[in-house]
């Protein structure tokens, strides 16, 4: 596949399309199946392109960053592990039975986790409930 920037020579459009390769460009030109989506004209041409070029500098900075996210998502993953093992789970339940706890005065021996929705999370904390919600990345093994 190759990209090429095109231009409308009659109403000098810019637009970017991909092939199949140059000489597919050429063919269809020839055939004349290239139009402006503009003007529907079918005198189109390529223009100059740049090559996208890798610096070592880019190359340094997204290795970076894919250490920072491996760092990121590898603290997450040990604060779930932290939650699944001191927490019991509840599933979707976790609105219904965080109101249990609290208006019940309900003693529990551990706290609890589980889904809820943003609009569920905001109408607990208006009640002066205490909620927080966290990112949670699925495991992939299951």
């Amino acid at each position: 596949m190759i990209k090429y920037r095109l231009v409308c020579k009659r109403c000098n459009l810019l637009f970017d399309s991909w092939f199949a390769s140059s000489q597919e460009f050429e063919k269809l030109k020839k055939r004349k199946y290239l139009n402006c989506h503009n003007c529907d004209s079918n005198k189109i041409e390529k223009t100059l392109m740049a090559p996208k070029l890798i610096h070592k500098s880019s190359i340094k900075k997204t290795n970076l960053d894919n250490l920072k996210l491996q760092e990121i998502t590898k603290k997450i993953k040990d604060y779930q592990k932290f939650i699944k093992k001191n927490f019991d789970f509840v599933g979707e339940n976790f609105a219904y039975e965080a109101r249990s706890i609290h208006y019940n005065n309900k003693k529990k021996n551990k706290g609890i986790y589980g889904t809820a929705s943003i609009k569920e999370i905001k109408e607990l904390k208006e009640e002066g409930i205490n909620a927080e919600t966290i990112p949670w990345i699925q495991d992939k093994n299951n």
